[in-house]
């Protein structure tokens, strides 16, 4: 883990505030009980074993909070219905205040990135962002530098993909074991049963 003095302090960011409306079945899908556990516990357990600073998650249309690691910090977003941008603006504000250097930001649904995947990621420094690729595809986690953050989208459903494509010096891909397919519905989430 890096210690408070490390001045490129990366805090992992997992983004869990979308109303997950694809999802048919009885509870939010974060909360779906899977191997015994909620879906969102298996995407943090991942981000945890990156040895991060510090963990925050952002929370929106469900109540995650009593599932969660104790430690783990909660980011409420009241604009989470405006789409993930607004998420990814409550944790960069965060990050910000709590005078971290960079964020590493992945999704509560993506249970099967790997710890490796984030720790890659992560160790990233040459450029102010990062991107894990998988078969060549660009996916999450993303490492963002402060030197980037305030030309990170506030609003709309795009999180950093516009600008990684509009500065591709700015960016380095990380080629990743795992697999960063979301979990939207009940049969997504089947298949990864």
């Amino acid at each position: 883990m890096r210690t408070m003095s490390d001045p490129e302090r990366t805090a992992g960011l997992l983004l869990a505030a979308g109303g997950g409306v694809r999802f048919a079945g009885p509870a939010h899908k974060l909360l779906t009980e899977v191997r015994g556990r909620p879906l969102i516990v298996h995407a943090l357990e991942n981000m945890a074993g990156a040895g991060l600073a510090a963990i925050a998650v952002v929370t929106g249309a469900a109540e995650v909070g009593a599932v969660l690691t104790p430690g783990v910090v909660v980011i409420p977003n009241p604009r989470w219905e405006e789409g993930q941008a607004t998420s990814l603006a409550a944790g960069v504000d965060w990050a910000r205040q709590a005078g971290f250097a960079a964020v590493i930001v992945g999704l509560g649904d993506q249970p099967s990135i790997p710890a490796a995947a984030w720790r890659a990621v992560a160790a990233v420094t040459a450029t102010p962002m990062a991107v894990a690729t998988y078969g060549g595809r660009r996916g999450h986690p993303v490492r963002l530098h402060r030197r980037v953050w305030d030309r990170l989208p506030r609003a709309g459903d795009e999180g950093a993909r516009r600008l990684m494509a509009a500065s591709p010096e700015l960016v380095t891909e990380v080629a990743c074991e795992g697999d960063p397919t979301d979990v939207d519905t009940v049969e997504d989430l089947a298949r990864w049963r």
